[in-house]
Parts: C-alpha cells; sequence; structure tokens
C-alpha cells in the first residue's frame, strides 16, 4: 500500500464553490448525475454515487481542506484510504491539489482515471456552467 496519487486540477470558480461541490450531497449529486449523501460535519459520513464510495470527513476546513477516509465497495471490508482535497485561490479560480494514499495495491491506474472521469470533469462542467452559479 504504498502508491499515491497526487493530481492538480484549475477550476474557473471559487474556493467556497468548489467546497461546496465537494461537501453538499445535493450539489455533488447534482454534478455527478448519481445520488449522494454527505454529512456537512467533521466526522461525519458520506456516500457518493449511489453507495459505491464510502467514507467520513477526518477534517473539514470550510472553503480550505477536506480530508476523507475513503473507500470503494468493492474494497475488502474495513479497509480505508485518506482523499486529501486542498484549495486555494488562483486568480479568479481555485488550484485543488489532491492526494490519495493508502488504498490498495493495484488500484493505483483505475482510480487515477476514475478521479479524472468521476470527479474534476463533471465538477469543471458544474461549476464553470453559467447554470450553476
Amino acid at each position: 500500500m504504498s502508491d499515491r496519487i497526487h493530481q492538480e486540477v484549475v477550476f474557473a470558480a471559487s474556493p467556497q464553490r468548489v467546497y461546496r461541490a465537494l461537501t453538499d450531497g445535493g450539489q455533488f449529486s447534482a454534478l455527478t448525475g448519481a445520488p449522494a449523501d454527505i454529512s456537512s460535519d467533521e466526522g461525519g459520513a458520506f456516500s457518493c454515487f449511489g453507495g459505491m464510495i464510502t467514507g467520513r470527513h477526518v477534517e473539514l476546513r470550510p472553503n480550505e481542506r477536506v480530508v476523507q477516509a475513503w473507500r470503494a465497495g468493492t474494497w475488502e471490508p474495513g479497509v480505508y484510504s485518506i482523499a486529501r482535497f486542498t484549495l486555494t485561490p488562483e486568480g479568479a479560480g481555485t488550484l485543488l491539489a489532491f492526494e490519495h494514499t493508502g488504498f490498495p495495491e493495484g488500484q493505483s491506474e483505475h482510480l487515477q482515471a476514475g478521479w479524472h472521469a468521476n470527479y474534476w470533469k463533471p465538477m469543471k462542467n458544474y461549476l464553470e456552467s453559467s447554470a450553476h452559479p
């Protein structure tokens, strides 16, 4: 379990909007098109993509950082990784620096592609469309 994923994405949206997209179940569901139930409390549980992804918020620093104990539904029971989203203002937008560690061996390639397809791409479409100020 020594693999590590590091990705950086710039969104044409404020850190507040990016933070809300990650921590508000209604917004996350709207941007992915899949059911999501996300607690807004540190220590609270979250479930995304109809329960395919579950976990708990380890740390919530509004508009700055989200750290989650994160797991895929296909992993062995009790296996959690750490997903860390750090938000930094960049011009009129936000740089999201993402770190994912502690996931099961052999999952890196699948997870790398999944973060782009299931998180960053729909978040960009959602946050950068004029329909969702």
